[in-house]
């Protein structure tokens, strides 16, 4: 096996590396070299540094290199994934089901993955115990008008208009996005809870140069954009509800800087994909909401919502689902006791395993069994998370 060196360890089956930078600029410094070493390499750019996930180590020397060339540490305490772990007596039924809602593919374990390896991976395994009531975790997903209409899920039921059930009675809103904004001039913008624009590049130097000039455009104006590099396009994302004042908090119109952003990936023959948008984020229903959601930025080591009154908490370099929890009636008890369909299952660092443990269970979490590599634990109320540890 190709030796990876010490910034680098597989999560999630990926040779995984999290490089520290002082700005959106500096990181899409790096990115630009990595995609020049292979356009397979996933690479997520953030304000504050960038994931760099290999399919194999051939690469991993290279990349690492290239970040001390620039002075960008490594930094492995970041790394972690989360992933969405379905428990069902009819795994094909429930699998053909939310491959129609969320457009993923089948992988060799049964399960579904993003195709862009952006949003959550279903895991679906059997079950032969009966859950019967309603699941206490359920999912949003939200897409283009017309991507929803061509799942096909049937009529809709719920308060607005968005729910389904899977053949469980696992439940999702397919929420439809909308355009961004009237104007022609942000008409490669989806507004998918997050604002996002995804574009079609046709080299590494295309992909390269629209990299460094979003990083350019976001840095000037203090936006803490998130930008994608996948083969043969570039995603362009404003993060959750961040292109709103409220949420960012900055003075900035943030369809101004669609606009500008626009105008740069036309302006390198760039060409957008209106039918990939797509924004994933898991809900939990609690008897005592800010407590579940205290243990749960404990053990996710997530960050809360700016706003008051949002109960959504967040990965804070934006990697991994949002969270957010909505009060359930504290007298249903028997749909509290009953196990739940769904749960997460959360891998990290070999190294770095335990210590999650730990601090999960001084949260209020409870281990409930484990083996040499994965622990079981559930939240106060319940909901079970499982802690994987990479080799």
């Amino acid at each position: 096996m190709t030796e990876i060196g010490t910034d680098w360890r597989v999560v999630d089956g990926l040779t995984t590396a999290w490089f520290d930078a002082p700005s959106l600029i500096a990181g899409a410094a790096l990115a630009g070299r990595i995609v020049e070493l292979s356009a397979e390499i996933l690479v997520d750019l953030r304000a504050t540094g960038l994931r760099v996930r290999l399919d194999s180590a051939e690469h991993a020397q290279a990349v690492s290199a290239a970040a001390r060339d620039l002075g960008l540490p490594a930094n492995p305490a970041a790394l972690q994934h989360l992933s969405v772990v379905f428990e069902s007596a009819n795994p094909s039924e429930v699998r053909q089901f939310w491959q129609r809602v969320l457009d993923y593919a089948p992988t060799e374990d049964g399960g579904l993955t993003d195709p862009l390896r952006r949003d959550p991976a279903l895991r679906i395994r059997q079950s032969t115990e009966p859950r019967p009531l309603r699941n206490r975790i359920h999912l949003d997903v939200v897409r283009p008008s017309a991507a929803v209409e061509q799942a096909a899920l049937g009529e809709a039921f719920g308060p607005f208009g968005v729910c389904h059930t899977d053949p469980d009675g696992n439940e999702v809103d397919l929420v439809p996005g909308d355009a961004l904004g009237q104007s022609a001039e942000t008409a490669d913008w989806q507004a998918v809870f997050s604002a996002m624009a995804c574009y079609r590049v046709t080299s590494p130097t295309q992909q390269r140069d629209l990299a460094a000039a979003a990083a350019t455009l976001a840095n000037d104006t203090g936006f803490p954009l998130l930008v994608d590099l996948r083969p043969g396009l570039v995603i362009i994302d404003s993060g959750k509800d961040q292109w709103e004042s409220d949420a960012h908090g900055l003075d900035l119109n943030f369809t101004d800087l669609a606009e500008h952003l626009q105008t740069a990936a036309r302006d390198l023959g760039a060409t957008a994909d209106p039918a990939l948008p797509r924004f994933t984020q898991l809900f939990l229903d609690a008897a005592d909401v800010p407590a579940l959601r205290t243990f749960w930025l404990t053990a996710l080591g997530y960050t809360p919502d700016r706003r008051t009154g949002a109960s959504d908490i967040h990965d804070p370099r934006r990697l991994n689902p949002v969270l957010l929890f909505q009060e359930l009636d504290a007298s249903d008890t028997e749909r509290r006791r009953q196990r739940n369909r769904i749960h997460f299952e959360l891998a990290v660092p070999s190294n770095l395993a335990q210590t999650r443990v730990t601090t999960t269970i001084a949260a209020g979490g409870q281990l409930l069994d484990q083996s040499n590599d994965r622990w079981r634990l559930t939240d106060p109320e319940g909901n079970e998370l499982v802690i994987v540890s990479g080799p």
